[in-house]
């Protein structure tokens, strides 16, 4: 079963994501937003791609605060979880957002909040899953 981590400071969103991801996905979640817990999670090949919030207001990593653009950097930056899928989430949809928090982060697609087509996210997020055919 494909494994998708959600990394959401919201524990409400966070609840939504999984109920919808499970129940309509068919797929396994994990949740955490501590930022050695992604990394950790991300480099062992625990996760097949990772729901990342923008926003984060409570993650730090080192000692310094990061959002999700950072963090998806560097995950891009590490040879190790490079092609690890990452989709942005965030209800910052304003026009000209979307490119410009892909463009900053690397990450391979964006989806913004609130989730209103549930089956639409899911295949979303199942288009970006490896070896899905």
């Amino acid at each position: 079963m494909k494994t998708v981590l959600i990394v959401e400071d919201d524990p409400i969103n966070a609840r939504v994501f999984s109920k919808i991801l499970t129940k309509r996905g068919g797929l396994a979640v994990k949740h955490t937003e501590d930022v050695d817990e992604v990394l950790q999670i991300a480099q062992s090949g625990g996760a097949d791609v990772i729901l990342m919030d923008v926003s984060l207001s409570r993650s730090s990593y080192q000692g310094r605060p990061v959002d999700g653009i950072k963090i998806t950097q560097m995950l891009k930056d590490d040879p190790n979880t490079a092609n690890l899928p990452v989709i942005l989430v965030t209800a910052h949809a304003m026009q000209g957002d979307r490119e410009n928090f892909l463009q900053q982060s690397g990450a391979d697609a964006y989806i913004s909040k609130p989730v209103i087509d549930h089956q639409s996210f899911v295949d979303q997020i199942k288009k970006l899953l490896p070896d899905e055919s």
